[in-house]
């Protein structure tokens, strides 16, 4: 490589006078008015610097001279929105679930804000659309652990399953396995069994008979003869080929074998009256409330 400052005998333009293999570098310095925008933009960004908050300290931030906080701003926005909304709030508040089904106002406001609550604290577990996932009810449909009435379903919600509270729905499915009550051969024939309740296949050699005993003594306790299930209980219905967990052989041998126990949380105390009743009302509304 040489090193000499030059004009190309070509283009007549000059060089930085580097040159590499035959190939010379052009000495093309960017446009004025490029540089000037460039170092404006510098002195625009400590500017912003000063005014805006921008720069993060070991607790919080710098504030800036406008005091300016997009945080503040949508607070400010939320809470003007509760201002418009508040006395249709305090009305949906007081009025029974009963009435706010007859009132097209109030169901209205009940869906719209219900929407918004469960994006905001159920959608995580039972999708936005509450078509559920393994392990989290699908809320579309017509089967419902603990009932699908609109009262019913404000009392999940109010106090959960199993969370604690004090009214919460207690119910658990025992680990048969883990808990020695039934061994391995035992949990693939019941398993079997209840997978010919649902009238799905089952494993060739399948003894019925003894599937039907261990069943009857070990789970009709629970689901009910003929595996209907119970609500009071959350048991879930066996015969309607809808499965929490996975109607494969293997995930019901898992199920038998140690057991479920999900928990929901409470949202009494979460959440003000008025919105657990819109909550109700929108999770009845998907298509699956009785």
């Amino acid at each position: 490589m040489t090193d000499h400052s030059d004009v190309d005998a070509v283009t007549g333009k000059s060089t930085t006078g580097h040159e590499w293999d035959g190939i010379k570098e052009l000495n093309t310095p960017l446009p004025r008015w490029w540089v000037i925008s460039f170092y404006l933009t510098i002195v625009w960004s400590i500017g912003y610097w000063v005014v805006y908050p921008a720069w993060p300290l070991i607790q919080g931030n710098t504030t800036g001279v406008f005091g300016y906080s997009s945080r503040a701003d949508v607070a400010v926005e939320l809470a003007n929105l509760e201002k418009v909304r508040g006395d249709k709030m305090v009305a949906l508040g007081a009025a029974s679930l009963a009435d706010i089904e007859k009132d097209p106002a109030l169901l209205a406001l009940a869906r719209a804000k219900g929407k918004t609550v469960f994006g905001d604290n159920c959608a995580p577990c039972h999708g936005s659309g509450g078509a559920g996932a393994k392990g989290y009810p699908n809320l579309n449909d017509d089967e419902w652990l603990w009932g699908g009435t609109l009262d019913q379903i404000m009392q999940t919600i109010q106090y959960g399953v199993r969370s604690g509270h004090a009214k919460t729905h207690e119910g658990q499915m025992l680990a048969f396995g883990k808990d020695g009550v039934l061994k391995g051969d035992e949990i693939v024939t019941v398993a079997n069994y209840v997978r010919s309740l649902a009238g799905l296949p089952t494993r060739n050699g399948f003894d019925a008979a003894k599937g039907e005993k261990i069943f009857a003594e070990n789970c009709v306790a629970c689901h009910g003869d003929g595996g209907k299930g119970n609500q009071e209980l959350g048991a879930p219905d066996l015969t309607d080929k809808i499965w929490l967990y996975g109607s494969d052989e293997a995930s019901l041998v898992e199920t038998i074998s140690q057991g479920r126990a999900g928990v929901m949380p409470a949202w009494e105390g979460r959440l003000d009256p008025a919105t657990v009743k819109a909550m109700a009302v929108y999770v009845h509304s998907l298509g699956g409330g009785k």
